[in-house]
């Protein structure tokens, strides 16, 4: 089995994602029928349990739509849980060394080559240990001005699938508004040294964008996969339209 995100890169680029951070029963199917091509669960900021998005990846897996969750830490115990519900890929936080990142690594690794513990939740997905961790994608983020010191280390690190990077928190390290994060000029360049250095090494480069406009600016970098917004903020937009039309403002 491989990964539904390599697959999708392979006929076209960039792939856009939306982004989940509450229990809901149309969001993931909103961004599918929408024509997003994977939608990520959040587990760092969101009101997510591990039941939650056990269940939303299993509600998505008829479609035509990959999955990422996003984890706080290299912990292997919830890591080795969201792989076993099925997600199609791991994105975890605030990485700033090529350590953190090779225990990410390890942590969607079963024995001797890692800390993963056997224990599929869904028996579609086999039981052969190399079908699971192949089919895994393994994103570490960038968010720091101190990871990018170590950032050619960290894209060498063996197993990674791709570095994803978080452009709110990199330019508040760097002294920077959030408002900024991806118009600034220091962010702004590193996100372009980011950029160079994952691709250097054979990386897919992913970044959270917050809109559709930042996405396509984002593109323009040469990243590849690229989350628009989160459903509260597609909800918002798409409710404030509607209210537009029906006030028939101009």
């Amino acid at each position: 089995m491989s990964s539904a995100l390599r697959d999708g890169l392979r006929n076209r680029s960039p792939l856009w994602g939306g982004w989940i951070t509450a229990p809901t029963v149309v969001g993931p199917d909103g961004f599918c029928s929408a024509g997003y091509d994977y939608v990520g669960f959040d587990a760092q900021h969101s009101y997510l349990d591990d039941a939650d998005i056990a269940a939303l990846i299993r509600g998505v897996a008829h479609l035509p739509i990959a999955t990422a969750v996003r984890l706080p830490s290299a912990d292997p115990a919830p890591i080795g849980r969201v792989l076993d519900a099925g997600a199609d890929a791991v994105i975890v936080a605030m990485i700033e060394t090529a350590e953190q990142a090779a225990a990410v690594v390890a942590a969607t690794r079963f024995a001797p080559q890692g800390r993963r513990s056997f224990g599929p939740l869904r028996a579609d997905l086999g039981r052969d240990i190399t079908t699971l961790q192949d089919r895994a994608d393994v994103f570490v983020m960038i968010e720091t001005a101190a990871a990018l010191a170590d950032i050619d280390r960290i894209c060498g690190v063996p197993g990674l699938t791709g570095i994803y990077v978080g452009p709110a928190d990199l330019a508040i390290s760097m002294g920077v508004e959030v408002g900024e994060a991806t118009t600034h000029p220091d962010p702004r360049a590193a996100m372009v040294g980011i950029q160079r250095s994952a691709a250097a090494a054979g990386l897919i480069t992913g970044i959270h964008a917050g809109s559709g406009a930042a996405g396509r600016d984002v593109a323009g970098l040469g990243y590849q996969m690229i989350t628009l917004a989160a459903e509260s903020h597609a909800l918002r937009r798409g409710a404030a339209a509607h209210l537009h039309e029906a006030r028939g403002a101009s």
